[in-house]
């Protein structure tokens, strides 16, 4: 199977979407990396919730990888992780208690206080 590359819409309409906020922030982290460096959102086993989620740097795409562009920002899902996530929204949130990179899953039937890890 080959890259699926989508730009980014909203959750109700892509497999995985990527807010302006999120972009803009995965563009800062991302200008100071080497070029063609990608952020990677997965799901694995663990958290308190059952399941969490996991943001690495890559420098390279897998073939069943979806790839959002937008806005200067390249993000990775792999194809298992998306079996979790599909329709869900990477959002940057700056508020009172902190700055954070957070998945709005609308497959989540529970997540932990701290918004990392959640149960489907």
């Amino acid at each position: 199977m080959s890259g699926v590359e989508v730009e980014s819409r909203p959750a109700d309409t892509a497999p995985f979407a990527v807010t302006a906020n999120a972009a803009k922030q995965v563009a800062a982290i991302l200008s100071g990396e080497p070029a063609g460096t990608m952020l990677r959102v997965s799901v694995d086993g663990g958290g308190c919730s059952g399941f969490q989620y996991n943001f690495t740097l890559e420098t390279s795409k897998n073939a069943d990888d979806l790839v959002i562009e937008r806005d200067g920002a390249t993000v990775l899902v792999d194809e298992m992780s998306l079996e979790y996530m599909s329709g869900s929204e990477l959002d940057y949130v700056d508020d009172l208690i902190g700055q954070s990179f957070q998945v709005k899953n609308p497959n989540a039937t529970a997540s932990c206080g701290c918004g990392t890890s959640f149960s489907v």
